[in-house]
């Protein structure tokens, strides 16, 4: 009954009586009639329904009425509830949390419907994650501070501390709600002293919820795995341990899930190949090693480390393409002509030995310096080819609406004991740029053989169209910089974002108004509904070229083989059985990425701790109520707090993203050059706090 009533409600626009909802559903009896008004209170008390003071009922999130998810800014002085429906996010302030903590799930009622702000009114799921935080005793009392100051503090009793001791960082867990609005808490785990070296970083990794040690069991299953291939598994494969195939990489990079080969034929086409570790030999789906990638669903690579998705044995061993060692993989052969489409294509499973462990460095000496290392000789022409084809293939993708942001980005150097002792910008090269083209190359070749196949789902990599509100509001903020960018928001598409970026790369606000470009787009994600990549201007696109490190790849694999009849292997996956996956490496990515731009974010303050009293040059990135944000040449990023901006009241105009005091009307927009101070560095609420020295220059 609870479904049929949520439907007529669903379809009615306005509300409806008890009389009125018992007639829609037939009802006759006196009896029925009761029962329609239990399963009312019932669903009153859910909250999936709201009785208005007119005794009419209606679907909560029509009313006055919202559900969501409070995220609570770590000042505690406001928050917001994510209620799911765009950009509808309520404003809740201090006053109004009425118990409310970071991340539980609360109804809300609208107070303030033009400033979109609220209170909250119910509680209706408590949030209980595991939290790192500090072990302190003071008075005798343990109790753990923790590293989030969104959540409060959790009172240990000795039992439950593990043995903590003052200064140990701990993972602990939330077991009781006092009478007092305190919360007692159990230490999980020890992580170490906080001035132990790597506990900084590895209390973010557990304040993530990743893991970083694997199960006995999969150790145990690591023994059953062979270290070299071993001959029954070629049989079947085609043997390409003759060809010249090589992989390029990174110059520290320890796992190899992609090598790449070139021919030319006398027509003039090119024959590349993708040649890709196949992982899904030694992970298999029920494995505890499957089942613990797919709980990772992704590695996650942090400036001091990498927490891999397979253990090392696997990611750095038997499924890693090293160099002058046999090893399994599948691989994608693609025809590609003088256009750079691909006129025909092969997938299948392969055995290569690759003949060099190439690194960006030494290819771009010679693709983009016209010098060849030792030990590169006999590849020097193979990768000039390789240039020719990608220069093709990038033609290609931005005809047809490729975005090419080419944002910036930040690398960090640190030194043994984990300390940062240089920050600056990730260089990249024709090498980079080459292999990146092969890539969307064999993952858009794979997709499309799907998407042709009849009742076979794929995990596809999909980016949807922007949101039209986020555009318009882009658009207008250009034109207040004095850009005069033509286009209708409704029929926006890649091609009229292709122009927008032509214009922005000429200034020399482009680092900061290329991420806000960037900002403007919706996340990609997984999804077996394809509806293209907007960003790549890509119809069909799935990810295929990493298995060592991403979880749909290696479901990608899976289903690859399954289609070609290898034994052991689904011949596919059901759309339901892939919505999960789907959902679930998403839901992973997003995680790992947080977890990054946190570790950079926190060694940033830890290297800038070292430079208080400093000035730099800096540009304004963006513009809030807060203040002003700069980010420094190294790509570092701070704030001049609105309070310390000037002797003037400064107002924050968010249309046009200004700061402008009321009595002097001096403005400071985003891309403007500035001259800074830096004042303090946290690593405890992981911000850096600057001052303004002088203008450089005006808008």
């Amino acid at each position: 009954m609870e479904e049929k009533i949520l439907e007529i409600l669903k379809n009615r626009k306005k509300p409806l009586t008890i009389y009125e909802l018992n007639d829609l559903l037939g009802f006759k009896s006196s009896n029925e009639l009761r029962e329609l008004q239990n399963v009312l209170m019932t669903l009153e008390e859910k909250m999936d329904i709201h009785k208005s003071k007119k005794n009419r009922y209606l679907l909560f999130e029509n009313s006055n009425f919202k559900k969501g998810r409070i995220s609570i800014h770590k000042s505690g002085r406001f928050g917001f509830v994510i209620t799911g429906e765009g950009n509808s996010d309520i404003r809740i302030d201090q006053s109004n949390f009425n118990g409310a903590i970071h991340n539980d799930v609360v109804a809300v009622e609208i107070t303030k419907a033009r400033d979109n702000e609220g209170r909250v009114i119910k509680i209706l799921e408590r949030e209980n994650p595991d939290l790192v935080g500090e072990y302190i005793v003071k008075d005798g009392i343990g109790y753990v501070k923790m590293d989030n100051p969104r959540y409060k503090e959790y009172l240990i009793a000795p039992e439950d501390s593990k043995g903590a001791v003052e200064g140990h960082k701990v993972l602990v867990k939330r077991t009781k709600e006092l009478l007092s609005g305190n919360f007692q808490g159990e230490v999980l785990k020890i992580l170490g002293h906080k001035d132990d070296v790597g506990v900084d970083i590895l209390s973010i990794v557990y304040e993530y919820g990743i893991p970083d040690t694997f199960s006995e069991e999969v150790i145990s299953e690591l023994e059953t795995i062979p270290s070299n291939v071993e001959l029954k598994d070629i049989t079947g494969r085609r043997d390409l341990r003759n060809e010249v195939i090589f992989t390029i990489d990174g110059d520290d990079a320890k796992d190899f899930d992609d090598a790449v080969s070139i021919k030319k034929s006398d027509n003039g086409n090119y024959f590349l190949g993708v040649h890709i570790a196949d992982v899904s030999h030694y992970v298999k789906e029920d494995s505890a090693i499957g089942k613990e990638a797919y709980e990772r669903g992704t590695s996650v690579y942090l400036v001091d480390r990498v927490i891999p998705m397979l253990p090392h044995r696997l990611s750095n061993g038997i499924c890693s393409l090293n160099e002058k060692v046999d090893r399994l993989t599948l691989s994608c052969d693609m025809e590609i002509d003088a256009k750079g489409k691909v006129v025909s294509y092969d997938i299948y499973t392969s055995v290569i030995n690759s003949k060099k462990r190439m690194t960006y460095n030494n290819v771009n000496k010679i693709l983009d310096k016209n010098e060849i290392p030792e030990g590169y000789e006999p590849f020097a022409n193979d990768l000039m080819m390789m240039k020719e084809l990608a220069d093709l293939l990038r033609k290609n993708k931005v005809a047809r609406g490729y975005l090419d942001f080419d944002i910036d980005e930040m690398k960090i150097i640190v030194d043994k004991e984990g300390e940062p002792i240089e920050i600056g910008k990730r260089e990249s090269g024709s090498g980079e740029k080459l292999i990146e083209d092969f890539m969307i190359a064999a993952n858009e070749t794979i997709a499309t053989h799907f998407h042709w196949l009849d009742d076979t789902p794929l995990v596809y990599r999909i980016h949807e169209k922007p949101d039209t509100k986020k555009i318009e509001q882009f658009i207008i903020f250009l034109n207040s910089l004095g850009y005069r960018v033509k286009g209708k928001s409704k029929d926006f598409n890649s091609k009229a974002m292709q122009e927008i970026l032509k214009i922005l790369q000429e200034t020399e606000e482009w680092r900061v108004l290329g991420n806000m470009a960037l900002r403007t787009m919706k996340k990609a994600r997984y999804s077996p509904v394809n509806v293209g990549h907007f960003g790549l201007g890509s119809k069909y696109y799935t990810h295929f070229t990493s298995p060592i490190r991403r979880l749909p790849d290696l479901i990608v694999h899976r289903e690859i083989k399954g289609l070609q009849a290898e034994l052991g292997y689904k011949k596919n996956y059901s759309l339901d059985e892939l919505t999960v996956y789907a959902n679930h490496a998403s839901l992973m990515e997003d995680r790992s990425v947080k977890c990054e731009r946190a570790v950079e974010k926190y060694m940033s303050v830890k290297y800038m701790e070292g430079h208080i009293g400093e000035e730099y040059d800096a540009i304004i990135s963006s513009i809030s109520r807060d203040g002003i944000w700069v980010q420094l040449d190294n790509l570092i990023e701070g704030l001049i707090k609105i309070s310390e901006i000037g002797n003037d009241y400064f107002e924050f105009d968010e249309t046009i993203q200004i700061v402008k005091g009321r009595k002097s009307g001096k403005v400071y927009r985003i891309g403007e050059k500035i001259r800074v101070v830096v004042t303090d560095a946290s690593k405890v609420d992981s911000e850096i706090d600057f001052a303004f020295v002088k203008k450089i220059s005006k808008k």
